[in-house]
């Protein structure tokens, strides 16, 4: 039962964080952030995005860029979901270098 729960809450997050991000990543040219993955903590106070950036060179800035302005991405999920939960969780921002890693891999396979 919480499983089903913290995949509701974790889909929510995704949505509405790659929303956010698809509105703040115009105003950059040639710099495209998607979320690839959110996880949710058991008592739905933690929330871990994984995220695919494209470059991937500016991966390093815009990750250190996005942690930097962690409260204001936080006060704006929550003025979308403040209807939906109780407790607007905290949010931590990973790379997710998968996409990289299967580049990595056909290249190694062609050879």
């Amino acid at each position: 039962m919480q499983e089903t729960r913290q995949n509701k809450i974790a889909r929510m997050l995704q949505k509405e964080l790659s929303l956010i991000f698809q509105s703040q990543t115009r105003m950059m040219h040639g710099v495209m952030v998607s979320v690839t993955r959110c996880r949710v903590s058991p008592d739905l106070s933690i929330c871990t995005a994984y995220l695919s950036i494209f470059p991937s060179e500016k991966g390093e800035e815009m990750i250190n860029n996005i942690t930097a302005n962690e409260k204001t991405i936080r006060y704006e999920l929550g003025t979308r979901i403040r209807n939906q939960v109780r407790i607007i969780p905290e949010l931590r921002f990973f790379i997710d270098d998968s996409l990289d890693y299967i580049d990595h891999i056909d290249e190694l396979l062609k050879k």
